[in-house]
């Protein structure tokens, strides 16, 4: 298409998309202070100032109808928004701006529901630019081209022009910005040499002011940032620490920085610079994986440095160089045998010289014949053994694939009696899991101290499940420490600090100490026995996880009942064994109540489980005074003969009459006498004889029994008898005419005589009575002091009749 047609039809296009229902009047170049004015179809919409205004302006605007409406109202919108309407064919309002922005005002006809707009104008509510900051220039190799970024400032909410000034002292050049952003601008420079120097400032103008950089000066090989280097790593085998860092001879950049670390670690070693082709780098880790990374610039000093380029490695094995630290802990199992486990820390990967294989342990007996040198492989850093009680020489060794350890060697006696503790040891709380233990030098050692070693224990724990390398080893220099392995805040711990003397540990000085502490969460569980015109008050110690720390003492509450005055309160220290204390003096047969808690350096714990205690009045315990009185002054009494008889005449006073009689003599009975004279005529055995029978039974011959009877043969059955409190007396057998002996006999009547006298059925077919003769009354036994109805008679010895042929029947007896 010729050029003529051309500007015809552009200038054409122009007019077509600018006309329509709203054509801009002129706007001269100070409209944002005079305002401008909106021309359309229907009517004209000003505003006064327009188009660009800072936040906080008062906006007066005005809208004319092109031909009047009749009844209709005109109203201003502010995005959408009615703000104010008049009737007729005009309308004007002002309005504060207070919100950045671009906001719509419109000019609408309002006919009953139905609205319709006339005109509109946009209002833009913004900030001035910013002075840029934070310039800089960079040219990424020596043969890029260089660009300059900077720092906008704040959002201006307004078109804003941003540009380069470059001047080398002679020319000066304008660069436009590229890729505009919010925050950042950037903008590329022509093409640089290294012999001038350059001034570059960035401005920025908007409608509401204009802004400049301060001046950034600067020569090309300031800016210059070379290109990451490319460098290899070489190891030597003979050498597990040691590496070298090489790059090529033809690079541009000759002064570099270089950084190394173990996989896995997050904190870098770094040698700052280095400008030689191959640089030789010490004190790696053996046996281990690392990362090194390189970064260069052109000239020392000068430039800018490069990003970092990164390789890999691992370096070779070596001997292991360190001592492992060794521990023990002894238990006794009996009188000849103790349970010797040892721990010890396994060496740091330096020390190590790698990965380490395993462990040889070897325990030799220090008494001779005790127990043969022992050697012991193991993987793990522990070791248990049952060994006789003696004490031993342990050596531990590591071994790694390049070599073994120094042995690490110690002695078991522990606490020797000739090799003292460490003096005033106490322990502070630091908090954040750390605990401070100081301590003075012992006194009277006949050794010289080689070092300390401090150990630390949950007392609560068991053994099996205490972290196994809880202890340090210091030198004798050493008087404190901070243990920090292991601890745990508001727990109580253990700590014993011993002097080492030639390998050898003295003994042992404990303290107890927390990190932090909190006030126990519970009470000591209380138990209250009466004792001795008081209470004997004994508790048990609080559940670890709630004691919250050290317990520095506990606090018994003794109360009243009534409620009358202050409870007394009395403080016994912690540590106090056996756990119980004895409360005197308290008023019998009062009520009293009684609570216990538990402090720490924090404070006091709630109370514990409570208990009424009240003690018995004095007058049970004078009763039982004046019985026990009575029985051991009647003891010593009767060990006096002349004090007996009369003891045992006042005791016949006392009791009924019938007690004090004997048990007559069977010997001396009429029947008795009669069947005696009888035996003679009866000839055969008969029945037993019944009441009212006139026949004699037959009598068998009965023998005289020893002091000691036989005892009842099974299916036998007892003999009943009874016998009144007048002499009268009755016998029975069973009808099978089984014989019965004659002591069992004496001993039934016995038996029957201290029974209550009661009347009896006479059923014996001879009517003849018992009629005892007077005998003398015995004399008592010299322990006796009761009457003789009380005492078992002398069967073999008493009496005169000898029944040496008597048979008695049962069947007369009531069953």
């Amino acid at each position: 298409m010729p050029f003529p047609r051309i500007v015809p039809s552009a200038l054409w296009l122009v007019l077509h998309l600018t006309a329509g229902p709203c054509r801009r009047g002129a706007v001269s170049a100070s409209r944002a202070t005079r305002g401008t004015t909106e021309v359309c179809d229907k009517g004209t919409m000003r505003a006064s100032p327009c188009c660009a205004i800072p936040g906080g302006t008062n906006v007066t605007l005005s809208c004319q109808l092109a031909a009047p409406q009749g009844r209709c109202w005109t109203g201003i919108f502010f995005n959408s928004s009615e703000q104010i309407r008049a009737q007729g064919d005009s309308v004007s309002n002002t309005f504060l701006v207070t919100a950045l922005g671009r906001h719509s005002f419109t000019c609408k006809l309002i006919c009953g529901d139905r609205t319709r707009l006339i005109c509109g104008i946009d209002i833009q509510c913004g900030n001035p630019p910013d002075e840029p900051r934070n310039v800089s220039c960079i040219q990424k190799g020596t043969r890029g081209h260089p660009t300059c970024t900077w720092h906008k400032g704040r959002l201006t909410y307004l078109h804003t022009a941003y540009g380069i000034e470059l001047s080398n002292g002679t020319h000066a050049f304008s660069f436009p910005e590229e890729t505009p952003s919010q925050v950042f601008g950037s903008g590329a420079l022509s093409k640089l040499d290294f012999d001038s120097n350059y001034t570059v400032v960035v401005s920025a103008s908007n409608q509401l002011g204009n802004a400049s950089s301060q001046p950034l000066t600067f020569m090309l090989i300031d800016i210059v940032k070379p290109h990451p280097p490319d460098f290899w790593v070489e190891f030597d085998d003979s050498s597990a620490t040691s590496c070298s860092i090489v790059w090529p001879h033809e690079a541009q950049a000759r002064h570099c920085r270089l950084r190394y670390r173990p996989l896995g670690r997050h904190s870098w070693s770094t040698v700052e610079s280095f400008s030689r082709e191959k640089y030789h780098l010490q004190g790696l880790e053996p046996d281990t994986a690392h990362e090194f990374q390189v970064s260069c610039r052109l000239l020392p000093g000068r430039g800018l440095w490069s990003d970092w380029s990164s390789s890999q490695g691992s370096t070779p094995a070596a001997v292991p160089t360190g001592t492992l630290d060794v521990w023990y802990r002894q238990q006794e199992l009996d009188s000849g045998h103790q349970n010797l486990s040892l721990f010890w820390k396994a060496l740091s990967r330096s020390e190590a010289g790698g990965r380490i294989l395993g462990y040889t342990v070897t325990l030799e007996s220090l008494e001779q014949g005790k127990l043969p040198a022992q050697s012991h492989r193991t993987t793990q850093t522990s070791f248990s053994r049952v060994t006789p009680r003696a004490g031993h020489r342990v050596t531990v060794t590591a071994h790694s694939p390049r070599g073994s350890s120094a042995p690490a060697a110690v002695l078991t006696h522990l606490g020797s009696p000739d090799l003292p503790p460490p003096q005033r040891v106490c322990a502070v709380g630091l908090g954040n899991s750390s605990i401070l233990v100081s301590w003075s030098p012992p006194a009277g050692a006949t050794l010289p101290v080689g070092g300390y070693l401090v150990e630390w224990a949950e007392p609560w724990r068991e053994p099996r499940l205490q972290p196994r390398h809880s202890w340090v080893k210091l030198p004798p220099s050493h008087l404190s420490t901070v243990i920090a392995e292991h601890i745990r805040d508001n727990i109580c711990y253990q700590i014993h600090v011993s002097a080492l003397y030639q390998d050898r540990a003295g003994q042992a000085a404990s303290v107890r100490g927390n990190s932090t502490a909190q006030a126990p969460s519970a009470g000591p569980q209380m138990f209250t026995t009466p004792w001795a015109s008081g209470v004997l008050v004994s508790w048990e110690e609080i559940p670890a996880p709630q004691q919250r720390g050290c317990i520095t003492g506990y606090h018994i509450y003794l109360h009243r009942k009534d409620g009358q005055g202050q409870p007394e309160v009395h403080a016994v220290p912690a540590g106090k064994a056996p756990r119980s204390l004895h409360l005197p003096h308290l008023e019998p047969g009062e009520h009293h109540e009684l609570w216990m808690t538990a402090a720490t350096a924090a404070g006091e714990g709630p109370r514990g489980n409570s208990d009424s205690v009240c003690l018995e009045s004095a007058g049970g315990w004078v009763t039982l005074a004046l019985v026990c009185s009575f029985f051991i002054l009647s003891a010593c009494l009767c060990s006096v003969p002349p004090a007996r008889r009369v003891f045992q005449g006042l005791l016949s006073l006392l009791l009924p009459q019938w007690q004090s009689k004997a048990i007559p003599d069977p010997a001396n009975a009429t029947w008795a006498k009669s069947l005696a004279a009888a035996k003679a005529e009866l000839s055969a055995p008969s029945s037993p004889f019944l009441p009212g029978a006139f026949e004699e039974p037959e009598t068998s011959p009965v023998e005289e029994s020893p002091a000691h009877p036989e005892p009842p043969k099974a299916g036998d059955k007892p003999v009943v008898g009874s016998a009144g409190s007048r002499g009268h007396g009755d016998w029975a057998a069973e009808s099978s005419a089984e014989e019965q002996q004659l002591p069992e006999l004496y001993q039934r009547l016995v038996v029957e005589a201290m029974e209550p006298p009661e009347p009896v059925a006479e059923y014996i077919s001879n009517p003849g009575t018992l009629a005892p003769e007077p005998a003398p009354e015995p004399e008592p036994s010299p322990l006796s002091v009761f009457p003789t109805a009380f005492l078992p008679p002398a069967l073999c010895c008493q009496g005169n009749l000898t029944l040496d042929r008597v048979k008695l029947s049962g069947s007369s007896f009531p069953r």
